[in-house]
This record gives C-alpha cells, structure tokens and sequence, in this order.
C-alpha cells in the first residue's frame, strides 16, 4: 500500500479500509474505500501522474455531453491520486446474456453521445499513430512473444499491409472523440442501472467505426457475425452516415484490423514486459478476428499467410 495515499485520504477526512479491486492494463492502482462516513473508489496513480490530468479533463467532457461517468469526488495532481464514485461491480461482460438486445443498443446509444464530445486539444489519430500501434504487433507478438524473425521479403509483405490498413482507416471519416477502448469491461452499471463509461483518458480524435469495432469486436466476449453485422449497420442508421452497407462494413473491418493487430502486440507486451500473463488467453479470439477479416479480401492475403506461417 502506498502511505503517501494512507496520508493523503487522511488529510481529505476519508480514513477507511482500502480493499484492492482489479486492476486494467497500466500501471493504475485501484482501491474501494470502505467507511462508516464515506464509500467510493481510490485511483492510485502515482507511477502513470501524467495520465491524471487527462482523465479528470475527459471525464468532464463526457459528463458535459451527457455521457454518464463517475462522478470525481477530489483528486492530487501532485501524487496522482483521485477519489470517486464506486460504481459497483457489474461490468457489461457480466449480463450480456441476460437482454443482449437491450444492452448494445443502450451502449450504441452512448458511444452516439460520445462522439458529439468537445474534441478540442485531444490528439489526433493520424497515420503516424494508426501505424505506431500496429508496429508493436512485430516487436511484441511476432518477435518477441513467437521468437520469428521476418525476412526481407516477410517485412515487406507486413510493411505495404499495413499501409493499406492505414490508409483504409484514414478514407472514412474522421474529427470524432474516440475513447480508445470502448468494450464490455469498460462498461459498468451504476445503482441506477445506467451505462457507465470507464477508462477513457487515453482518448483521440479519430474514425468513426473505432469505438463501434471495439464494442462489436470485443476481444474479450465474441458476438455471433450476423449480431454485429445488424448492430454496426444500425449504429451507421442512427448516426446519419450517407453510405452503402458494403462501404460501411469495409470501414468497420479494416478499423478492426488496425485495431486488432495492436492488440496482438500489447497484448504479448503484457505478459512479456509487465508480468500480466493472463492477457495470452485472450490472444485467439484477437487473432481469429484478425484472420476473418483478412479473408474477406484479397489485398490481405498476404498478412493471413505471414500470420499462419508464425
């Protein structure tokens, strides 16, 4: 336990018993305080201070363009500490299969919400960065986690892939908040069963299907193809988006790949340099997205031979 944190919630008059709860992928703490006088969740954020000042600045966002968040309570910039709501335990994960209908359309509804947040300083998600993330793919998972090295002829192969990728992602239209990791852990329900959004203060300025393919992709609960299908193509409805099935489906796949084949390497580089091994079993249904995906077109043919090969 931190005793600076011990201090700290001494000084605000929030003594208690701290009671470690999960975790996400960084190196972010969490603790539900537990009192006579006061509940709620501790961050503790002291080895990642840099990510506090976004996320307070997010969650405001959010609040202010109706998205329900957890409310902050106080928080130190100095040590990277914040007090806020306890949400409770429930994550989406948990009830998808108690009305799967009832409970997309509720988290369509607020990704629609989210994408009308003020944008205004956050980072883009340019080439550079779309082809950043997809990079740790061959350091982490292909190198590092498979111990295979690429040959000229391999890393070309991934090279100009991974360019189409890029520039598929960039030909949909972009300039929308986009939370970065908009899945069914990263949803909760609050007492009053609303869908709280969680974990958002890595946000971009990017695609419009980013967050949509995040949700109907997840890597950690698979949807049948036909549901995600029907729901990626209602959310392109409800939006108002001017385009064909075939185009929006295409947006959404290649959103996938990029995404996917991130995921791959941080993933590994999980396991690998952060001792979090669990993350290696959500590795399959990843790559089996990324495998289906690659089917459906002949340009990436040559990423699904790379990827069988490995």
């Amino acid at each position: 336990m931190n005793q600076k944190l011990e201090v700290w919630l001494e000084q605000i008059g929030c003594e208690g018993e701290l009671e470690p709860v999960a975790a996400d992928a960084s190196f972010r703490k969490y603790y539900r305080l537990k009192s006579s006088m006061h509940s709620g969740i501790v961050m503790d954020a002291s080895a990642l201070k840099e990510s506090v000042p976004p996320f307070i600045d997010i969650d405001h966002r959010l609040y202010k363009a109706g998205v329900r968040v957890a409310k902050i309570n106080t928080y130190n910039l100095e040590e990277g500490f914040i007090f806020m709501e306890d949400l409770g335990t429930v994550h989406l994960a948990d009830v998808i299969e108690d009305d799967f209908e009832l409970y997309y359309r509720k988290a369509i509804e607020s990704l629609m919400k989210m994408q009308n947040v003020e944008t205004e300083g956050l980072p883009l998600y340019d080439a550079a960065f779309l082809r950043f993330e997809m990079d740790l793919m061959q350091e982490w998972y292909l190198e590092k986690h498979l111990g295979l090295t690429l040959d000229e002829s391999q890393e070309e192969i991934l090279n100009n892939t991974l360019e189409t990728i890029t520039a598929e992602v960039l030909a949909q239209p972009q300039e929308v908040f986009v939370h970065r990791d908009y899945h069914s852990r990263n949803l909760m329900f609050g007492c009053t069963d609303d869908l709280v959004v969680i974990d958002f203060q890595d946000a971009r300025v990017g695609a419009v299907t980013y967050d949509l393919v995040s949700l109907l992709r997840d890597v950690y609960v698979e949807l049948h193809p036909r549901d995600v299908e029907r729901l990626a193509l209602h959310f392109r409805d409800m939006k108002g988006l001017d385009v064909d099935d075939e185009t929006f489906m295409r947006w959404f796949d290649f959103m996938g790949l990029q995404r996917h084949i991130k995921i791959l390497g941080i993933f590994a580089r999980l396991a690998i340099r952060d001792g979090k091994e669990g993350y290696i079993k959500d590795i399959p249904l990843t790559l089996k997205y990324i495998m289906d995906v690659g089917s459906k077109y002949s340009e990436l043919e040559g990423l699904v031979d790379l990827l069988k090969s490995a």
